[in-house]
């Protein structure tokens, strides 16, 4: 059961008796009101952002869910003195069309928190970044696994954007203050595990590793056009009434799994229309012992 509090929640300033209980429970020490500032703030949405991906709809209570509990840094700089923050309530909110988890964080007041409060207030610090793993990137023209299929996010087909879908919530790490988010209404650095292959890869050493895995991929690139190249001969070769386009659609969008069987059937097919005839045969028909057709 979903259980929402929007009249309780204040956008800023000190905590209602609802949201010092929730904060209390991460707290070690009890907290009193006047020790902690609260504010409410919007993760992300299921919009299609600048790098042309959005999260599903249906994600959102599961990443939700994940995300209370979790701090709040600078940049996404992971280091303890960089925790400022930290999340105590979570929901996902419909306005006109569009979803959203919104959020409500805790900082404790007093030093340099001081500061950030201050900018809050003034409005200087407000765009955010969520960090955070998904479980699927889905095409959204064809629905296959992104990078499967020929589709391009940020290209259009038939009238269609399309965008990379990411589904199935896995883990979330923390929200930052950022300068220019992903998200344009909220700002958002998500992902298969939060930052790209080289980034995590520069990060923790495992450069090596990095390039073998992007040399393995690019032969897998390399494999998948032969095979979509076959399957277009062959389908020119066997006449199907399909001009080579419309083939090449066909081939680019087919997983790589089906562009092998049916490269497989069309070489079948050719096999049966065309067989290979050995240019000399022996007597009758039968095979000679002795190549005598080319003794005088």
């Amino acid at each position: 059961m979903q259980v929402t509090k929007a009249a309780e929640a204040v956008n800023h300033g000190v905590p209602n008796p609802v949201q010092l209980a929730a904060i209390n429970a991460l707290a070690k020490a009890q907290l009193e009101p006047e020790q902690v500032y609260v504010f409410s703030l919007r993760l992300c949405d299921d919009q299609v952002d600048r790098d042309f991906e959005r999260f599903d709809t249906m994600a959102l209570p599961e990443l939700a869910r994940l995300f209370r509990g979790k701090t709040g840094i600078v940049d996404h700089c992971w280091s303890a003195e960089n925790q400022i923050a930290r999340i105590f309530e979570t929901q996902v909110v419909q306005e006109e069309g569009v979803s959203y988890i919104k959020a409500w964080a805790y900082i404790r007041r007093g030093e340099d928190n001081d500061s950030l409060i201050a900018d809050i207030e003034a409005g200087i610090k407000k765009e955010v970044s969520v960090g955070c793993a998904m479980g699927r990137a889905v095409c959204s023209i064809c629905g296959s696994d992104y990078g499967s299929c020929g589709h391009q996010k940020g290209e259009h087909y038939d009238g269609q954007l399309c965008c990379v879908v990411l589904r199935e919530p896995m883990d979330a790490y923390e929200f930052s203050f950022v300068a220019v988010p992903a998200q344009r209404e909220a700002g958002v650095l998500k992902g298969m595990g939060n930052k790209s292959l080289k980034e995590l890869a520069e990060r923790f050493g495992v450069q090596k590793e990095y390039q073998a895995l992007k040399a393995q991929a690019e032969l897998g690139k390399q494999y998948q056009r032969q095979l979509q190249d076959s399957v277009v001969r062959l389908g020119l070769t066997l006449d199907l009434g399909a001009p080579e386009p419309v083939l090449r659609g066909i081939a680019t969008t087919a997983r790589a799994e089906d562009l092998l069987a049916l490269k497989e059937a069309l070489e079948d097919r050719v096999n049966q229309m065309l067989p290979v005839l050995r240019q000399l045969e022996g007597p009758n028909g039968k095979d000679e012992a002795v190549e005598s057709g080319f003794l005088i």
